[in-house]
């Protein structure tokens, strides 16, 4: 009451801003400050009027601007901090290092539960050496494995394995590098094979629950308290895998570091993305995904240096040095700070208010003082948490998830029929222990390499919708066209779309994931993320539960998958384009992402263009009609009248 906009009223005061600039509490205000020239637009806004809101304090009133600046993080706070500067790089490239042992953990079961060549030292009723092919397929939990007959039971392959395990005593050989593994050490073939599946699950159940969990969690309690929570658990829960006595406390362990490992993830990938300006979030997650690719490429290395440890548990010794490099991140607790942009989203402006001074100072920025008034009237507020749950009452946000969910699972369900398809299955086993582990880390670091150029070029949407159109291609040609083909064609063929496959349904998973982390709003951008990363999860999921089948169902697999992608090519239309958007910060901020046309503005003119004809005929509708002509009459009129209209405009395109 009293205050009105462009009016000075009693009651109004002007008052003087911490460090001497005045800045009155009557004015009134103009457009909001977008990016460019972030210093001058700040300067401007702050000491211009503002919408104004009586406070009441006993017999005195003042009338204070509503807080504008901070609600625009990416076009404001942070060039008005440095932008993109030295302290966002130095935190950014502090997100890049463990990247590298995230890869090595993920892709640890392939030498941990690599199933070996077995042979019949004394066979039943024979004293004669008998040899084995391996019993089980090998498979990695970051990425659809290698893939050989049989299931370790001894069924499928004929009376030769089947005397294997009726075998009294019999030799098993790894080809993975290492001496000794889980499976040899406690002997986990034939009728404890299954025992091999459950440990296979365990990283990956523990990671999708992790996925789900932290990432609510980062939402409630902030990015920082996960990240070092995850750090230590995962030393915990990591080194004491080594030391397990038995099979079900080695599975036990796992999915407690599947856990952390999902936490630690995602917090980092979490905090890239708010630390980056929308020009460089892009280019900083794909870096760390080069990373993770190194730290599969990595490991075969690895093990094989373990291999000549003396005392012949090198697996164990494997095993401590992926997760000792983890001890590097313990000084994170004292460099890494709470992320600014969830503070200013959740209202901890005390806290926002020294981390922009810390920032601004590291930066060698002063701008910061024109936020501090802003500040100042805010610091009464309480936090407020937004959980994940909230999501269901918005109109298009839940949609948009659910759509990146549905992509991710089907990237990485679909990737494991590309990969068992492209494997031979009468190579030899020797053969095929580092060349398809290779082959499948070489694809993953081609997907990276044209992920750039190709987002680059068609943006977020247009890169997802073309990678997703070659994924169902190659799924449909390999189901329906090779029946058609000889033998040696079919195998050719098989392979090279397994190869084009694997290409483009990793680059659909890795798009899907960085696309939800930018069009989810910072209140529950974890909560989002972890969502389609336990997608992401279930659909390497099935890659052992159709191993622990023994590949029945394999076909019926790969259809239901190819008919995801089809459904996922229509979904994907609907979406959003983020690139060179500001990230959504409250849930309103989410709704306004909303589907761009696809069309270019010049095209659209031209299609809502008018015409020369005149169309006032159209309307010229008869009032007195009789009773008995009226409905004829009227659709007659509307056909006529709505093929007139189409006609003229497919003249104006």
């Amino acid at each position: 009451p009293g205050c009105e906009r462009g009016r000075r009223r009693p009651g109004c005061e002007s008052r003087a801003a911490p460090g001497g600039h005045g800045v009155d509490r009557y004015e009134t205000g103009g457009p909001l400050p977008g990016e460019g020239d972030a210093k001058t637009l700040i300067h401007q806004t702050t000491h211009r009027p503002g919408p104004l809101q009586p406070l009441m304090d006993g017999s005195r009133r003042s009338c204070r601007p509503a807080p504008r600046l901070l609600q625009h993080i990416d076009g404001c706070v942070l060039p008005a901090l440095g932008g993109f500067g030295k302290h966002q790089k130095q935190l950014v490239v502090l997100t890049w290092i463990p990247a590298l042992f995230i890869g090595c953990s993920q892709f640890s079961d392939y030498f941990l539960l690599a199933q070996p060549h077995g042979t019949c030292v004394q066979p039943l009723g024979n004293d004669s050496n008998w040899t084995g092919s391996p019993l089980q397929p090998e498979w990695t939990s970051g990425a659809a494995a290698p893939q050989l007959k049989g299931n370790g039971t001894g069924e499928g392959f004929g009376d030769g394995n089947g005397m294997l395990c009726a075998c009294e005593e019999r030799r098993l050989e790894l080809q993975t590098g290492l001496t000794q593994n889980v499976v040899t050490k406690w002997n986990l073939v034939c009728d404890s094979a299954w025992k091999v599946h459950i440990a296979k699950f365990s990283l990956l159940v523990g990671s999708i629950f992790g996925y789900l969990v932290m990432g609510v969690m980062a939402d409630w309690f902030g990015r920082h308290p996960v990240l070092i929570l995850s750090v230590l658990f995962m030393l915990v829960f990591g080194l004491s895998v080594a030391f397990s006595v038995n099979v079900t406390m080695f599975s036990t362990l796992r999915f407690f570091e599947g856990f952390c490992l999902a936490g630690l993830a995602l917090s980092l990938y979490v905090l890239r993305i708010e630390l980056c300006l929308p020009g460089w979030r892009f280019s900083m997650t794909m870096v760390a995904s080069f990373l993770k690719v190194g730290g599969q490429l990595l490991m075969p290395a690895a093990a094989a240096l373990c291999r000549y440890w003396p005392n012949g548990d090198d697996w164990q010794v494997l095993q401590i040095a992926i997760i000792s490099p983890f001890v590097l991140m313990l000084p994170y607790v004292w460099i890494f700070q709470e992320s600014l942009r969830w503070l200013l989203a959740t209202q901890h402006y005390k806290r926002s208010k020294a981390m922009m001074l810390r920032i601004a100072r590291k930066n060698q920025e002063v701008c910061v003082s024109c936020f501090l008034p802003e500040l100042e009237q805010e610091l009464h507020r309480k936090p407020q948490r937004t959980c994940i749950v909230k999501m269901m009452s918005t109109r298009n946000l839940w949609k948009n998830i659910v759509v990146l969910c549905v992509n991710s699972l089907t990237g990485y369900g679909i990737h494991h029929c590309f990969a068992r398809s492209m494997l031979d299955p009468e190579a030899q086993p020797t053969a095929l222990c580092h060349a398809d582990y290779y082959t499948m880390a070489g694809i993953a670091l081609a997907t990276c390499l044209a992920l750039c150029p190709a987002v680059g070029l068609m943006g977020r949407r247009g890169g997802l919708l073309a990678f997703m159109i070659i994924t169902a291609l190659a799924s449909l040609l390999q189901l329906g066209l090779l029946n058609l083909l000889r033998d040696t064609l079919n195998r050719k063929f098989s392979v090279a779309f397994s190869v084009i496959g694997m290409f483009s349904s990793h680059a659909v998973s890795t798009l899907s994931i960085f696309f939800c982390a930018e069009i989810t709003p910072t209140v529950i951008r974890g909560g989002g993320l972890g969502l389609v990363l336990a997608s992401a999860g279930f659909g390497m999921l099935t890659a052992p539960i159709m191993e622990l089948h023994n590949q029945k169902g394999y076909f019926l697999h790969h259809v239901i998958f190819a008919c995801c992608t089809l459904l996922c090519i229509i979904c994907l239309l609907l979406l959003p384009e983020p690139r060179g958007q500001p990230l959504p910060e409250s849930l309103a901020d989410g709704e306004t992402f909303t589907r761009r046309p696809l069309l270019h503005p010049g095209e659209q003119h031209l299609l809502l263009a008018k015409c020369d004809r005149d169309y006032s005929r159209v309307h010229d509708t008869p009032l007195h009609l009789t009773a008995t002509g009226v409905s004829d009459v009227i659709s007659l009129h509307l056909i006529s009248s709505f093929a007139l209209i189409m006609k003229d405009t497919i003249k104006c395109l």
